[in-house]
């Protein structure tokens, strides 16, 4: 069966988690379920999924701050699980950034037309900002043509390949892409497990950004996965 994407379920009622899984895969998706808060970043780093289901009431850490370190690396759609009635869930739950909000008792079939368009929404506009020569991200501007950056209304100075490289993680925001994939795309070859010039691109890039090269919060490196540019860091 065609996989119409990847979610990751953070639930930690079996039997309901069970159940959405179970759904979901006959409607064509990829889930990975954990029961804990305190693992779910874990897991979001292995899947790279395209969407995260997130219960508020969670052992561990709770589904809000999951929420809201989520939102340091990824600009991907959430989904809070929240208790029927508990209006105060979904308004911190969106306050911190998830995108919606499902009532339980889940209903099967709205449950899965919010995936559907949360998920369809995310790689139109992934796909518009591949096609456009102006990419754009709160403060941040980035134009191929001209090979210009601007940056809280400064241009900031880039070598041709700091843009390139910039310009790569950009198109594939939100997206970890590893070093094959940098090293294809801008050398024409694989990466042969030696050569760092991406690495120190990467450190020079976050300096001009004044990204904390400790605590990044712009292009993260993503342990195992490679370079994550993060789309809504740039306000």
């Amino acid at each position: 069966m065609e996989s119409y994407g990847k979610v990751l379920l953070v639930e930690d009622d079996l039997s309901l988690a069970q159940w959405i899984k179970e759904y979901l895969q006959e409607h064509g998706y990829q889930v990975t379920h954990t029961e804990r808060g305190d693992n779910a970043v874990y897991q979001f780093n292995k899947v790279m999924p395209d969407l995260v289901l997130l219960d508020v009431m969670l052992p561990g850490m709770d589904g809000i701050q999951v929420c809201r370190e989520l939102r340091t690396l990824t600009n991907i759609p959430i989904v809070m699980l929240t208790a029927r009635g508990d209006e105060l869930d979904e308004v911190i739950g969106l306050e911190v950034g998830a995108n919606d909000y499902v009532v339980k008792p889940v209903r099967p079939r709205a449950l899965l037309a919010r995936i559907k368009t949360l998920i369809r929404n995310q790689k139109d506009t992934l796909e518009k900002n591949t096609d456009s020569l102006v990419l754009s991200f709160g403060q941040l501007s980035l134009d191929s043509e001209a090979k210009r950056v601007i940056y809280m209304e400064n241009e900031i100075n880039l070598s041709s390949g700091e843009f390139d490289f910039l310009w790569f993680l950009a198109r594939n925001a939100g997206k970890a892409v590893s070093r094959d994939q940098v090293f294809v795309a801008l050398k024409g070859r694989e990466y042969d497990g030696q050569d760092r010039r991406f690495d120190l691109m990467i450190s020079g890039i976050r300096k001009k950004f004044d990204d904390n090269p400790q605590h990044p919060q712009k292009i993260k490196t993503i342990w195992g996965k490679g370079y994550l540019f993060v789309a809504d860091a740039w306000d």
